[in-house]
């Protein structure tokens, strides 16, 4: 998904005493039907992976805790739009989507899963340290 270039949002200024704030709402966020298509695409693969990982888990092919993120698709495929150069971000639990949303390969992070050496942590990491 491509992060379309989007300047930091400007700061108001107050046209009033100086001591309330301007409670303008901010311009919304533009984006193109590509944007939209790719944003779709986004929340899809997490969702079908999340499916996936899920299935392996049941399976007992992932080991310890394996925290999904079926239902947070959308909170990370904004989030990823919404970054601007030099944001910086970091997780805890449920973080295979964000993985995904930042253009990870599924293959490495399922291999994180699955504890093999070709995931992102060389396997040691599983799905609470990628």
């Amino acid at each position: 998904m491509a992060t379309a270039a989007r300047k930091a949002p400007a700061k108001s200024k107050s046209k009033s005493d100086g001591k309330s704030p301007n409670l303008s709402a901010p311009k919304p966020a533009e984006f193109t039907k590509e944007d939209e298509l790719s944003a779709y695409r986004h929340m899809l693969l997490i969702r079908r992976f999340e499916e996936k990982a899920g299935q392996l888990y049941g399976m007992g092919f992932i080991g310890g805790f394996c925290h999904l993120y079926i239902g947070q698709e959308a909170v990370v495929t904004g989030m990823k739009m919404a970054l601007i150069e030099g944001d910086q971000m970091i997780t805890a639990y449920r973080d295979h989507g964000h993985m995904l949303a930042m253009e990870l390969s599924p293959r490495g992070v399922m291999a994180e899963l699955t504890g093999r050496r070709g995931g992102l942590s060389k396997g040691k990491g599983g799905s609470m340290h990628m």
